[in-house]
């Protein structure tokens, strides 16, 4: 595989994300933009970074190191199980399970990505439910926050 089969990839991927996020519609308007904004934005940056590819690239792409597929992996069931666990448990327990499953994945001690996975579920869940209003899901700490 090289740079330009990944761009064209990456177009595909573009092109799917922009289809599917077209007719994304909220049931009564909160946001001037809208919901369909999102997809459609991280469809263009995917997009035009595929192209830049597919123009420029041709260079090989070497093997990654020994291990690196089995991190990758273990990264997307991570991704899949916070998707899973994000309603139920909410915003500040599964962000700080996800941060911390990825510091100890990338070599991290246990008490640093501990600390940090909750400083940053906590001042996330902030910035965003109190101070941008956008509303997050408590899950088991519903009262309490």
């Amino acid at each position: 595989m090289n740079d330009r089969l990944l761009g064209i990839i990456a177009l595909v991927l573009a092109a799917f994300m922009t289809w599917a996020g077209w007719d994304i519609e909220a049931p009564f308007a909160y946001e001037p933009v809208g919901p369909r904004a999102f997809p459609l934005l991280i469809a263009l940056v995917i997009g035009l970074c595929g192209l830049r590819l597919a123009i420029k690239g041709g260079n090989p792409v070497h093997p990654n190191p020994p291990g690196a597929n089995g991190r990758i992996v273990l990264m997307l069931l991570f991704a899949a199980a916070y998707a899973f666990l994000f309603e139920w448990l909410g915003f500040v327990i599964a962000t700080a399970i996800m941060t911390v499953a990825v510091g100890r994945l990338f070599g991290g001690s246990w008490i640093k990505t501990a600390i940090g996975g909750l400083v940053m579920g906590l001042l996330f869940f902030l910035l965003f439910d109190k101070v941008l209003d956008v509303v997050l899901p408590g899950g088991v700490l519903e009262g309490l926050i």
